[in-house]
């Protein structure tokens, strides 16, 4: 089994749809990875050698910014908007949507479930 970056790859996979299961790491940026280690892109992950997975974990380690690394950046950018007050950070204070879109509808898996309006009753069934 390959572990690249902390995670376990899926044995049974093409290794160019195994790496996008690391944060941070894409379908386009697999592509870009195999191409620069030489490993074939229809190799599975369990007929890796290892010589090829060190190569793969060679150049994301000095490439890219994966996992731990990447999620902590987000959050601080993330924490920067919010404590400088710009709108956006507003947005992700009272767990919206912040790029713009509507929220008079929709929205329900930012916003949560539905709530009950209190004092609301349904309208008797005529007979």
């Amino acid at each position: 089994m390959a572990r690249i970056a902390g995670v376990d790859l899926p044995r049974d996979k093409k290794i160019q749809y195994a790496l996008p299961y690391i944060f941070g790491i894409g379908p386009s940026n697999a592509k870009r990875i195999l191409a620069e280690t030489g490993v074939s892109p229809d190799a599975r992950v369990r007929d890796l050698r290892d010589a090829e997975v060190a190569r793969l974990r060679q150049v994301i380690e000095r490439d890219y910014k994966v996992e731990g690394a990447l999620r902590t950046e987000v959050a601080m950018n993330i924490k920067r908007l919010m404590d400088i007050g710009t709108y956006r950070g507003g947005r992700h204070r009272r767990n919206l949507p912040v790029r713009g879109q509507r929220t008079h509808t929709n929205a329900r898996t930012k916003k949560g479930p539905r709530r009950a309006i209190a004092g609301k009753k349904k309208p008797a069934l005529k007979k």
